[in-house]
């Protein structure tokens, strides 16, 4: 049951970043990348994770405003083109291991510029 949770996760977002590049007119939208998605083991909902390049506040705040926006049609168009029982729910949620990784590489510059010293 796993390797099928993980095939549908794998098709749902590929999908979705389909329909952000095709379908989704907002402009809110065009630097959203999925980078992955997490459904329940009863496929009924699916957290959706997204990041963008900015580090702007304001960037985050109308990127999770386009796509809670779009919500429905992104719904819509993942049930037409993938066959499932029920559509599971969407949920948007900013994937921050993005951030954390740079953090990471910045701390490690500042124990190795230290380190030199």
């Amino acid at each position: 049951m796993k390797h099928r949770i993980g095939r549908v996760e794998t098709q749902i977002q590929r999908e979705i970043d389909d329909i952000l590049l095709k379908d989704v007119n907002d402009p809110r939208v065009r630097a959203v990348t999925i980078t992955g998605v997490k459904l329940t083991g009863d496929l009924q909902e699916a957290t959706v994770y997204f990041s963008i390049l900015s580090d702007d506040p304001k960037a985050l705040t109308d990127a999770q405003t386009g796509l809670d926006k779009a919500k429905g049609l992104i719904r819509s168009e993942v049930g037409q083109r993938i066959k499932l029982f029920k559509v599971p729910t969407l949920t948007f949620k900013q994937d921050t291991s993005v951030q954390y990784g740079a953090h990471i590489d910045e701390l490690l510059n500042e124990v190795k510029h230290e380190g030199l010293e």
